[in-house]
């Protein structure tokens, strides 16, 4: 993998001597994005409508984009050093009180949410530019950077003071700004554009299995929300039971699909393309939707153990058969950066799943689930049987 010649910086890790590892402060400020998946997966569960999905999704790219980018930073620079490792607790408190306000963003806290965020990125892009200086050939690519969470800040402020109607079409501009604005390399009038095969020349093994680690806390909130919602209830009845084992099978099997071989895929592929900064940058930009998708499992897990018998409403469907879907849809997505290939035993489950929805109307939740768990169980099976397994391009992009 080809790296840029970086002059020479205290904070920046050391290339060309291994494999950057993830370091424990990393390790500890993911802590805090725990607490943030278990906020949003309840937040939707207590909003299971059409306002209650735009309004998590907003909420959900703004946890995920202040997320990334500190994963970037860390990339960059490393976090052994007492002054970044000073930035990433910093970070951490101030992801506290985003993830503490979470609940109330399109309430009361919205001003706290939007400020805490807002001091996140801005500041952690300026602290940046105040070490690296003037000179260093980071400095103009963290400069456009900080333009864009200034224009994007300007959104989350005004948003923060206004009705939620308001509050979610402004936010969801500030999310825009800092989703899309690394796929036009944060080009800014004056200021020109990043490239990406020079100014983000990347880790490619820590940036993957940092998602890695990020996707494990999804998984773990789908295992925990079944957990929890099993050990509240009084009385133990058979479906209840059988409903938190199917939200089980249905955490492993879709672990298995994204571990077995997408995953892997994935990590050998960024290590060895010419430009990891521009797959890294697709990498994160799909991770966002596969991850958003597993918080959306999560929330059906809940609902089909506390109410196993229930009717299959709107938003039970959407929760329990087009979660998967999404997820599904992610992983092709996934498989096609890395691989180059197409998933053709996604493709039957999507359409699987799409007519299950057609006739879950007439279904109760745990059958639902059964179904849409055992079309998943069916791919994982598929991928460890399937002779043809998919292996990563080996050459460059």
């Amino acid at each position: 993998m080809a790296h840029a010649s970086y002059s020479s910086h205290s904070l920046l890790r050391k290339r060309g001597e291994g494999i950057a590892s993830v370091s424990f402060s990393e390790l500890l400020f993911d802590l805090i994005y725990v607490f943030a998946v278990t906020q949003l997966s309840h937040y939707f569960l207590h909003h299971l409508d059409l306002t209650g999905f735009l309004q998590s999704t907003v909420l959900w790219f703004a946890v995920w984009l202040g997320w990334q980018h500190t994963t970037w930073m860390t990339n960059w620079f490393d976090p052994n050093i007492r002054s970044i490792r000073g930035i990433l607790f910093m970070l951490m408190i101030l992801g506290l009180l985003v993830a503490a306000a979470l609940p109330e963003a399109f309430g009361e806290r919205g001003w706290i949410f939007a400020l805490c965020y807002v001091i996140i990125q801005v500041g952690r892009t300026a602290a940046i530019l105040f070490m690296l200086g003037r000179k260093h050939q980071l400095t103009p690519n963290y400069t456009r950077i900080f333009g864009w969470f200034v224009i994007s800040a300007i959104f989350w402020i005004a948003g923060a003071f206004q009705e939620p109607e308001m509050r979610l079409i402004l936010w969801a501009i500030a999310v825009l700004c800092d989703y899309t604005a690394p796929m036009f390399g944060f080009y800014l009038p004056f200021l020109g554009k990043s490239d990406p095969a020079k100014d983000w020349t990347i880790d490619g093994h820590h940036l993957a299995e940092r998602s890695q680690l990020f996707v494990i806390i999804a998984f773990g909130e789908t295992i925990l929300m079944s957990g929890a919602s099993l050990s509240e209830i009084e009385v133990w009845t058979a479906p209840v039971v059988m409903a938190a084992i199917i939200s089980f099978l249905s955490s492993l099997a879709m672990w298995w699909i994204y571990f077995d071989s997408s995953s892997e895929a994935g990590a050998k592929k960024i290590m060895k393309v010419d430009n990891p900064g521009l797959l890294g940058l697709k990498y994160h930009s799909i991770h966002v939707i596969l991850v958003g998708a597993l918080i959306l499992c999560a929330v059906g897990d809940e609902l089909v153990v506390n109410h196993p018998l229930g009717h299959m409403t709107g938003g039970a469907i959407f929760v329990v058969i087009v979660g998967p879907i999404i997820y599904l849809i992610a992983n092709m997505v996934y498989k096609w950066f890395t691989c180059r290939i197409i998933a053709k035993s996604h493709i039957i489950a999507i359409v699987s799943l799409a007519i299950l929805i057609v006739v879950s109307p007439h279904l109760n939740l745990i059958i639902a689930n059964a179904l849409s768990v055992s079309i998943l169980v069916f791919i994982s099976i598929y991928e460890v049987i399937d002779p043809k397994k998919h292996k990563p391009e080996e050459e460059p992009e």
